[in-house]
């Protein structure tokens, strides 16, 4: 089974712990720095999206791309629940494609560690640079090597919830830098038993220099690095990183 299937019903459940509302203000905050206060902005890999409406809230004209039916159809419920106007695309990240260019590009919790490739990552980088306006905003989070290799990896993480339950079990191949994730989702059926399913997740773990020469080679600006939802710099202790990349190479009309 492909990754965010059956856990796509309990995904907002289990994610409780993350403090959007936070991160959506540190967004916009970063936006806004660039004056980025309106217009059209993409969120990659939005999920059940939690964070696309915090952004619609904040008055951006939002548009949302994920690759999976299930969690855009959870995106979907939100949206008719809020009355807001959202357009979501069930899309693949590493070959979206819009009808014309945003002002700012969005991705959080770790979205794109879930592209494994070095090449197809900086071609995901070239595609954000050509649907951004010129010196528009890329604003992105990602996991870091630490946080694969010393906390999550061969580890194990169990929650038990009347809403269902899971197993979720780390293993990182140090070597390959990839961090894979063995999911068991347990979901109560109306005959009082409970149905299982189980996916496998996989993520990548690029160092920071490698990523920063990524954003180069993908012909965008590095603006700053922080460690993330914070404005303090990347260190080696660092969980999670926040990039801030400029559009480059477009000329303002």
């Amino acid at each position: 089974m492909s990754a965010y299937e059956k856990f796509a019903q309990v995904y907002d459940l289990f994610m409780d712990n993350i403090d959007y509302e936070g991160w959506a203000e540190y967004v916009t905050d970063r936006l806004r720095e660039y004056e980025i206060t309106d217009g059209l902005v993409l969120e990659l890999g939005c999920g059940t999206g939690t964070m696309t409406g915090l952004l619609a809230g904040k008055g951006y004209d939002m548009i949302g791309v994920d690759n999976s039916e299930e969690m855009l159809a959870e995106a979907m419920e939100k949206r008719v629940e809020s009355g807001q106007d959202i357009l979501y695309l069930l899309q693949d990240m590493q070959e979206f494609e819009l009808y014309g260019t945003v002002r700012a590009v969005v991705s959080v919790c770790d979205s794109l560690n879930y592209i494994t490739d070095r090449d197809e990552l900086r071609h995901v980088f070239e595609l954000v640079n050509n649907y951004l306006d010129p010196e528009g905003i890329f604003l992105f989070d990602m996991n870091t090597v630490h946080k694969y290799r010393d906390l999550l990896g061969d580890t194990t993480i169990a929650e038990n919830r009347d809403e269902g339950s899971f197993i979720w079990d780390n293993s990182y191949d140090e070597e390959e830098g990839l961090n894979y994730y063995e999911l068991a989702v347990f979901l109560p059926r109306e005959d009082g038993l409970y149905e299982k399913s189980e996916e496998v997740h996989c993520q990548k773990a690029y160092p920071q220099e490698e990523i920063e020469t990524l954003i180069k080679e993908a012909g965008m600006e590095l603006l700053a690095v922080y460690d993330a939802y914070t404005l303090n710099p990347a260190t080696e202790d660092s969980e999670r990183l926040f990039f801030v990349v400029r559009e480059k190479g477009k000329k303002k009309q």
